[in-house]
């Protein structure tokens, strides 16, 4: 109070704050949620979602990142584990779930050890020792391999469980054609592989094209639907006469003048033509628009001819082909342009599509995913694009570990190990940390209708002779993950566990949560009983 009785507000009027515990409880109770939420999806037996938009729009899956981003999230808290996920997807590709719910049960456990008056910050300081130690441990585990068989393996573990499991092998062989094709050396930019999806067959019409298919038709239908032995030109300018760069006026006094003007237009247009034809080019792909009068003389030459192409198209076209995307014609010579062993013209699922396909050496190729219906085509380019992501992450690290919650149970073992050689309050927080991993083979036993409990204490049993013993959710044994195929990157784990201790670390830091009267009391989960809204 002030000394006139008046009060003194510091915060405008409306503001909402939570203090101390109240805060720390809220933001732990929202990861909570958040983490269960998704903890159904998770491994070859984990169930799909439905989200339904305010459009009606369906999406149907179970993939982590894709239910997160879909979900319309309030709770701050909240929305740093979903950038979590998005972490893990940007790095990895997959193991998103894994990331979440390990934040989730790492602020579980850190909330059993706030009620212990442990201070935040010396869990904090414990989680980042364990994670550091975690990593250590997973660096001694890995299993150095990336011959094409071990690629196939990552990549068919990766898609188990998704609406692609029916066809996991043949994809899983074309995702590894793909990234073979498109790495140099061991750097692999997975930019150049195109995911063109069609719904109207079945999953196994799936195939790899050696270029790059554009979703895009021919502009004339005089022109060829088929050109063997092409001479590609990529052209980033427009085939059309030019618009003078200020408003300008032409004043004609004659109709002899009027014909000129027309005939000068149309030799302008007939040049540009002509630059194209004197290259050699027969197939000509262009960013922008080409007027109807070029068509015309496009097609009098034979030329094959696509206009506005995206620019992602453009340039995985010339990853393919060898060409050069030209942006002024004037340099167009036999030397820019690239080439296909044939690019045709084909009708998939009732619309027309431009094949380049056969070329030599192409450094963009293309994947053609079908499927019966759009959500299932859908989610089949969910589950093929997380193949890709682990794919490409194995060939640029080299190195592999093996799944079904085999490498969480031998970091939780040796991490247990490691907490009773260190002394003060931070050994609390390091097994803290060690139970954390295991909530991954916990969930997966759970998620495939087995006894959690029984299951960990035959994994930690069998961790006695063996680093690569895991859950196999179909039998409900623990067997010898590394000879039944299942295999995942390293850096899948490495990222999980690395983003989901430093967003657990930060949320248990926050004492005191503001939020303006324009966020609304919701947002901070003021809602009855402290239950925060999450959707």
């Amino acid at each position: 109070m002030a000394q006139g009785g008046q009060p003194i507000f510091v915060l405008p009027e409306g503001t909402n704050r939570l203090l101390g515990r109240d805060a720390q409880r809220t933001n732990i109770l929202a990861g909570k949620v958040l983490a269960e939420t998704v903890r159904t999806t998770l491994g070859p037996k984990g169930m799909d979602k439905m989200l339904v938009d305010g459009l009606g729009d369906i999406v149907v899956t179970n993939d982590g990142v894709t239910i997160l981003k879909e979900m319309d999230i309030e709770h701050p808290a909240a929305k740093m584990l979903v950038e979590v996920a998005k972490t893990q997807e940007d790095e990895v590709g997959d193991g998103t779930t894994t990331a979440v719910i390990i934040a989730g049960e790492l602020l579980k456990k850190a909330e059993g050890l706030l009620d212990m008056d442990i201070h935040p910050t010396i869990i904090a300081v414990g989680y980042r020792q364990a994670a550091a130690k975690a990593q250590e441990l997973l660096e001694e585990i890995a299993i150095e391999d990336i011959s094409r068989e071990m690629l196939v393996k990552v990549a068919m573990t990766a898609m188990t469980g998704k609406g692609s499991e029916a066809a996991r092998e043949p994809l899983a062989n074309l995702v590894v054609d793909a990234v073979q094709q498109v790495a140099d050396g061991n750097d692999v930019d997975t930019d150049h592989i195109k995911i063109e999806k069609k719904d109207g067959a079945v999953v196994e019409e799936s195939k790899l094209v050696q270029g790059v298919i554009v979703d895009k038709e021919r502009v004339h239908p005089g022109m060829p639907a088929e050109v063997k032995d092409a001479k590609v030109a990529l052209i980033n300018s427009p085939l059309e006469v030019k618009e003078t760069e200020v408003d300008a006026e032409i004043r004609i006094t004659d109709p002899a003048q009027m014909q000129a003007f027309i005939e000068q237009e149309e030799q302008m247009v007939r040049d540009m033509v002509a630059k194209v034809a004197d290259a050699g080019a027969n197939v000509l792909f262009a960013q922008k628009g080409i007027d109807d009068l070029a068509q015309h003389y496009l097609a009098k030459e034979g030329i094959m001819a696509v206009r506005r192409v995206k620019k992602s198209d453009i340039e995985k076209l010339a990853k393919a082909t060898g060409a050069t995307v030209m942006s002024n014609l004037d340099d167009l010579t036999e030397a820019e342009l690239g080439t296909a062993g044939s690019v045709t013209q084909q009708k998939i699922s009732g619309e027309d599509m431009i094949f380049v396909e056969q070329c030599q050496e192409p450094k963009a190729v293309t994947l053609l995913i079908r499927g019966s219906t759009k959500h299932i085509v859908d989610e089949i380019d969910r589950a093929v694009d997380d193949a890709i992501g682990v794919v490409a992450a194995t060939v640029e690290d080299g190195k592999v570990v093996a799944g079904g919650g085999a490498p969480e149970i031998a970091m939780a073992k040796k991490l247990k190990d490691y907490a009773e050689s260190i002394s003060g309050r931070e050994q609390l927080a390091v097994t803290a940390f060690a139970e954390s991993l295991e909530i991954v083979p916990k969930t997966l036993a759970e998620n495939a209708g087995l006894d959690s409990i029984d299951s960990l204490v035959d994994l930690r049993a069998a961790h006695e002779k063996s680093a690569y013993m895991g859950l196999n959710v179909f039998n409900g044994e623990v067997t010898d993950m590394k000879e039944a195929g299942v295999i995942e990157p390293k850096r899948v784990k490495k990222q999980a566990i690395q983003s989901a201790s430093e967003a657990a670390e930060m949320i248990l830091r926050i004492d005191d949560v503001i939020a303006s009267s324009k966020t609304g009391a919701e947002d901070m989960g003021g809602m009855p009983g402290g239950m925060p809204p999450m959707m």
